[in-house]
């Protein structure tokens, strides 16, 4: 494929790994992953981060380059992929390798190829140009989630090239629109063509699985167990208009400043969901603190979490639903008391507490102000105990050793709630080896994103013993039923 194999990656000062004079050539390799995967996976990154899927919402956006780059890489090797569009340019690509288990459950390996928007004076580096800099990755998607896509295209090509095949069969999506609502994308493919997704019991995609230096030789990997659920909402405040001289007691502006001042410095109460409670336990055994007992205070709760140091960035924000206004919309000229208000919030809901949120959204609101929901998703959790789970924090430990996986559930959201809907259990799992003071997190949406080179070759040797360990096979008679989102 022309693609992976003709194009020069544009550099810096460093070459990218595994061309000849490179002083980054991986090693030790597993057998079936050869020298060219390990450069593929590099050149890959780069190359889509140079294609612009930027999506400003609103149905905006232009997946379908990237989605082709993928399609001919995958027809490359003999694998067919399916190109599927809701609108014109809006497009994803469907393709299933076959594993050599049929009673399996298969598995599906999804990532999306939008991006955030970028705005290039910000960045020392072009957001799009995808240089490889110092054995550095620079550009919009290389952490979210344009490596996670370059990682599983470049896996199965090498598994194509070997002849490889896992126990289970492998379903690989790369999906539009995730960076918006995912109508065009995971919720497209969810509504229109379920059959693609025929016998998958789980899935996993980004946001875990990247070291977290917790303390000197203290190195976690998140591996993402469960989502809170989105609740982002309009806030809608009704008054009387009139001069701005007057004497106004119903006045929309402040109604609606009121409720948006209450929503805004509400403490909402500790919910220990059973993914985050199994995290802190694993946290406190890893620091040597005492465990919570299974009727821990919300007092207790926070006094753990002020023990663990840099670790309690993992599960601070997903031990309470939260709600946060930001954006506030009234009037038109100074002197005129305008007849309605309106404000954004972005709300997160945990599995299981989602009537509690209706309730307290509506006492914080009052009588004065209507909420509704503008765009809504269920709060998800997978087990910890699945042999998944463990195969994932096996082999994250496997190369990296004297680490420690932990679980962990996501603040925000993926299309893993939209692929959910299918019994599809989501994990978050793209492995990411990254250097002491490497801000991973800070990265996501944010300005100069960028990747070690050799964090994507670790990626590929875990991504790889992961999928290719027998003890990810799951029936898909008995895990099938077990899928289920936390309530919506």
């Amino acid at each position: 494929m022309a693609e992976l194999t003709g194009h020069a990656v544009r550099t810096g000062e460093a070459a990218p790994t595994g061309e000849k004079g490179s002083t980054m050539t991986p090693s030790p390799r597993q057998g079936h992953l050869d020298a060219q995967v390990f450069d593929e996976v590099v050149r890959a990154t780069s190359e889509l981060i140079r294609l612009d899927t930027t999506n400003r919402g609103g149905g905006e956006g232009n997946e379908r380059p990237a989605a082709e780059y993928v399609a001919a890489g995958l027809a490359d090797v003999g694998i067919e992929p399916r190109l599927l569009e809701k609108k014109s340019g809006r497009t994803n690509v469907v393709a299933r390798i076959e594993g050599t288990d049929p009673g399996a459950g298969a598995l599906l390996l999804h990532g999306h190829l939008d991006v955030v928007p970028a705005e290039a004076a910000d960045w020392t580096v072009h957001p799009f140009s995808g240089e490889v800099r110092d054995g550095v990755v620079w550009g919009r998607g290389a952490i979210d989630m344009k490596n996670a896509d370059a990682m599983a295209l470049s896996l199965a090509r090498a598994w194509a090239r070997a002849g490889v095949r896992p126990p289970r069969d492998i379903v690989l999506a790369f999906t539009a629109d995730e960076e918006d609502s995912a109508e065009f994308g995971s919720d497209f493919l969810v509504r229109e063509h379920p059959e693609l997704f025929e016998g998958c019991t789980e899935g996993i995609s980004e946001s875990g699985a990247f070291t977290f230096h917790a303390g000197p030789d203290r190195r976690l990997y998140p591996v993402g167990a469960g989502e809170r659920g989105t609740a982002w909402l309009k806030l809608t405040a009704h008054g009387r208009a009139g001069h701005g001289s007057k004497v106004n007691h119903s006045n929309a502006v402040s109604r609606l400043a009121a409720a948006v001042h209450r929503i805004g410095e509400y403490e909402w109460p500790v919910r220990l969901t059973p993914t985050v409670r199994a995290a802190l336990a694993r946290l406190a055994e890893l620091h040597g603190l005492r465990p919570l007992g299974p009727d821990a205070q919300d007092a207790e709760v926070d006094a753990l979490l002020a023990q663990l140091g840099p670790a309690a960035a993992l599960v601070e924000a997903t031990v309470r639903n939260s709600a946060n206004p930001t954006v506030l919309e009234a009037g038109y000229k100074v002197n005129v008391i305008p007849g309605t208000a309106t404000a954004r919030v972005d709300g997160r809901m945990l599995p299981g507490a989602e009537e509690e949120f209706h309730a307290t959204l509506d006492a914080l609101t009052g009588p004065d102000v209507r909420w509704e929901f503008q765009h809504r998703e269920v709060p998800l959790q997978a087990p910890v105990d699945s042999p998944l789970f463990a195969a994932m924090s096996e082999a994250l430990e496997h190369f990296d050793p004297g680490a420690h996986a932990v679980p962990y559930c996501m603040s925000g959201g993926t299309d893993a709630k939209q692929f959910s809907r299918l019994g599809i259990m989501g994990y978050g799992f793209t492995p990411l080896k990254l250097p002491e003071g490497f801000d991973y997190q800070a990265l996501f949406h944010g300005v100069d994103e960028r990747v070690p080179v050799e964090a994507l070759h670790f990626g590929l040797r875990v991504l790889d013993r992961t999928l290719l360990g027998g003890a990810t096979a799951a029936s898909a008679s008995t895990t099938r039923d077990a899928t289920v989102p936390s309530g919506g």
